[in-house]
């Protein structure tokens, strides 16, 4: 299927892997998070920190998979997937990425850090829908933990927004914003006339970190133009001993 039908919805789950290793950085967990990504039976995976290429890690860790992390968690779920390589260093280097049940028609990745070994980007993928009815387009973010590096790469954002993607387009914008205190996810919602489908739905946005006692409120799911039906932080085991985030899931409407 390559495209959305009349009155379907669409399950959307972002996600902070942690290059595939668990919530101590000691154990490789990648198969573990396939299967639990099998299980959450989404139509698109928004992934953050996931390894494009670790020239040390594939020779000495033995599950290590000999495709990229997106290719094996994508595997023959997603069979449409993009990705952006953003954090560059000697062993390799890792980004984001977006894995699809529907065809990308085109993807971008804008590198939103000033820094070479930071993952802090944008990735953006535009997924169109039938009978010319115009496209839905996907965002996968990571932002810097510095307020004021955040306060600039939203800038980049919006600019990016206002210049690659329609007013009344459909936008999800899912990631890790590394904002725990809320502000400028105020003011992205302000300023891009985004709403946040947990403060939408629950009144305020979900603690996601750290993912065994989760306290701050890191990762979000922003959208426009399209209807929020559902939203849910993924918490229980395995999950919670996975990554050192918990991802979040929302359904929409695409009528």
């Amino acid at each position: 299927m390559n495209a959305f039908s009349d009155n379907a919805t669409v399950d959307i789950l972002t996600y902070n892997i942690h290059k595939g290793f668990d919530r101590f950085n000691r154990d490789f967990v990648l198969h573990r998070i396939r299967d639990q990504l099998r299980e959450a039976r989404v139509d698109i995976v928004l992934l953050q920190e996931i390894q494009g290429r670790h020239y040390r890690h594939e020779t000495q860790i033995h599950s290590w998979p000999e495709v990229s992390q997106f290719e094996f968690l994508a595997d023959s779920i997603w069979p449409h997937y993009a990705y952006g390589k953003n954090a560059i260093y000697r062993k390799g280097h890792h980004g984001n990425a977006i894995l699809s049940k529907y065809n990308i028609s085109e993807w971008n990745n804008l590198n939103l850090s000033r820094f070479r070994r930071a993952s802090r980007s944008l990735l953006h993928g535009r997924i169109d829908l039938e009978g010319g009815r115009g496209p839905i387009h996907l965002l996968c973010v990571h932002l810097d933990l510095l307020g004021f590096e955040r306060k600039r790469q939203l800038r980049e954002l919006r600019r990016y927004m206002d210049i690659e993607i329609g007013p009344r387009d459909p936008v999800i914008i899912g990631g890790d914003f590394n904002d725990w205190h809320g502000g400028l996810g105020r003011m992205l919602e302000s300023q891009l006339g985004m709403s946040e489908a947990f403060r939408e739905a629950e009144g305020t946005y979900a603690k996601t970190f750290p993912s065994h006692l989760p306290m701050l409120r890191m990762d979000r799911i922003y959208f426009r133009n399209i209807r929020l039906l559902q939203a849910r932080r993924l918490e229980r085991r395995p999950w919670s001993d996975l990554s050192d985030h918990l991802p979040l899931l929302a359904r929409f409407a695409l009528t």
